[in-house]
């Protein structure tokens, strides 16, 4: 699938889900049990008919009381990014699509999710036969080489998938057979002349009053090329009024809601039933009972959210597949490919009998030093180079805190630089390794008392508190980049008591003022302790190396569960790491031009000065 430059903004209402338990028209319909995801919040799902396979809609009210544990243990969260079309390797807009996947699915597990994270890639179409002959290549070998690209990547960022679907994979061609079978018996699929401007990039006919001058693709800007061809087509126009209704009933299926017009404004322009075969393309699915075409990528790809469910130690079957944990939670895919998640995609799964995803969540387009990134303006951002030179932590931490969730977002190596060296390297850094250097010096490294007891009646423990709250709702309602700030504010929290307390002051004095020194430590390793728990679905690598510091086993951190950023976990007598930098400040390149030189100087000088005088005092 298509996927491209993709980013996101905070869901102001959580995922919902209406539970479909009427119909008007009883003798043919198929109940489905509800799906319950969080505490007082439901999804979406819809009745299918066998005889005349028009589903119907309806809400009934739920006072499920459960907690979003209890919800989660119920029904697994199934998260998908879009599957990777491979005509090309993996870029930065891929890239950021699955890290944001992989922070919300790192968060959901945490809090006792049964937590499917579905990716993978998309190996069919005249586009990968065509980049395959252009390298000197076979299409399988091609694909088995940007598909192995693919993940790793994904390794370089830390990505901790569940499921990787190939579209080449035997057990998807299996499915989508079955699959289109259904829709066939259902009468949605029928065979026809077709003639129009046919647009390549996307594989996808195209009505010409969505083109620019010249007939060009508005999205790849290339001339569409008129096509005629004797294909199988979908009965796309007659889930029209259904479609329209669902998300009438159900605003919420588009996320986030600036996008909804969008596709209300498709389906209330009328749809045209669309072609989901190919005679001319023989890097495909075969169509059951015609060898002489192929199924549409987009048809066959699709599919991939549900074939990726399959158990590979068991024989695939569509009904076996939906029954491991479809429907998806939510799909996470680019504004480029939202026609194919919110109008195609529903209307065949209606026409299969199957329920609809819970929420597509489309979002916007990455941009370079304010321009469009392209090979031809020689401006293009290479996810592997970025992890090379700046680590996973870096990346992961800019992309998810400094682009709104939903919107277009822009990077600069600036800003990335500036960002990160004052959030990671000084804010939670540098209080780290500052404290822990004043704990070895004056306590031997080791905890004078529990965190609870040196903390009662401290301010700054209800503070963390309501801030762990603040990210969890953050994290709940999918505002990845208010979640990270309100991380940081526990930082900046932290810097500001210890600068206030000044323990390397009181350590001097000796007595009562040196055992309150002391309890200031633990105090702030214990709001470290907590940051390496709530920052790690953003940054797992970095939080991994805090809890290290602290004392903690890799396998202690990975057990860790949200239930614990409650204070109170640091214990007395526990013995600290020796304090060793946990993030390298980033160096800011630095060129000529006509002799003077360039580079944010005053902001990196600003925050150079922080960063030492911080630096001074904890050597005080």
């Amino acid at each position: 699938m298509a996927a491209r430059m993709n980013y996101y903004h905070s869901i102001q209402n959580s995922l919902w889900l209406l539970n479909p338990l009427c119909s008007i028209n009883s003798k043919a319909t198929h109940f489905k049990i509800p799906h319950k995801f969080r505490q007082n919040h439901f999804f979406s799902s819809y009745s299918s008919l066998s005889s005349s396979r028009v589903a119907m809609f309806c809400t009934c009210a739920n006072n499920s009381n459960n907690t979003m544990e209890t919800a989660a243990a119920a029904d697994p969260f199934v998260i998908t990014t879009p599957l990777y079309y491979v005509n090309a390797p993996p870029h930065m807009g891929s890239a950021y699509t699955t890290i944001a996947a992989d922070a919300i699915a790192r968060f959901q597990r945490l809090i006792g999710t049964n937590v499917i994270f579905i990716t993978g890639t998309d190996e069919h179409g005249e586009k990968i036969a065509t980049a395959a002959a252009t390298h000197g290549s076979s299409p399988s070998d091609h694909c088995e080489v940007i598909s192995q690209a693919y993940k790793s990547l994904w390794k370089d960022l830390d990505v901790a998938y569940d499921k990787f679907i190939r579209t080449t994979d035997p057990k998807h061609e299996v499915i989508v057979k079955e699959f289109y079978s259904r829709v066939l018996a259902n009468g949605d699929i029928y065979r026809a002349d077709y003639e129009g401007l046919y647009c390549v990039n996307c594989e996808e006919y195209k009505d010409e009053k969505e083109l620019l001058e010249n007939k060009c693709c508005p999205m790849h800007l290339k001339p569409c090329v008129l096509r005629k061809e004797d294909n199988y087509f979908f009965a796309l126009s007659k889930y029209e009024k259904l479609l329209e209704e669902n998300l009438t009933r159900n605003p919420d299926f588009v996320q986030p809601s600036f996008r909804l017009n969008e596709v209300q404004s498709w389906i209330k322009s009328g749809l045209k039933d669309f072609s989901i075969s190919r005679a001319s393309v023989n890097w495909g699915i075969p169509v059951p009972n015609d060898n002489k075409q192929t199924i549409y990528v987009w048809f066959d790809a699709l599919l991939g959210y549900i074939s990726a469910l399959s158990d590979d130690k068991e024989q695939p079957d569509l009904q076996t597949a939906v029954s491991s944990g479809w429907p998806a939670s939510l799909h996470l895919i680019g504004k480029d490919i939202l026609r194919f998640h919110a109008v195609y995609w529903p209307a065949m799964l209606l026409s299969a009998g199957l329920s609809l995803p819970k929420i597509v969540f489309s979002h916007g387009f990455l941009t370079k030093d304010g321009m469009k990134m392209g090979k031809s303006l020689g401006n293009t951002l290479e996810p592997k180079e970025l992890v090379q030179n700046f680590g996973s932590d870096a990346v992961r931490y800019f992309f998810l805190k400094e682009i709104e969730f939903g919107n277009d977002g822009d990077y600069s190596e600036a800003r990335f630089i500036n960002i990160v060296n004052a959030h990671l390297a000084n804010t939670i850094g540098n209080l780290l390794n500052r404290t822990l250097g004043l704990l070895e010096k004056n306590c031997q490294s080791t905890l004078v008392v529990d965190s609870n007891i040196a903390a009662e009646g401290n301010a700054f423990k209800d503070t963390v508190e309501k801030l762990v709250e603040k990210a969890r709702v953050h994290y709940v309602n999918l505002s990845l980049p208010s979640a990270c700030e309100a991380v940081i504010e526990i930082g900046n929290a932290g810097n500001s008591y210890i600068n206030e307390r000044a323990p390397w002051s009181l350590f001097k004095q000796g007595g009562a003022a040196y055992e309150s020194a002391a309890k200031d430590l633990v105090i702030i390793l214990e709001a470290m302790r907590i940051i390496a728990i709530t920052l790690s679905p953003v940054a797992p690598s970095l939080c991994r190396r805090i809890y290290a510091q602290l004392g903690y086993s890799k396998d202690q951190f990975d057990m860790a569960t949200w239930s614990e950023t409650k204070w109170g976990g640091l214990k007395g007598g526990q013995v600290m790491a020796q304090p060793k930098p946990i993030f390298a400040r980033i160096e800011p390149k630095v060129g000529m031009v006509d002799g003077v030189e360039i580079a944010d100087k005053q902001a990196e000088k600003e925050k150079e000065r922080i960063y030492m005088a911080q630096g001074a005092v904890a050597e005080a």
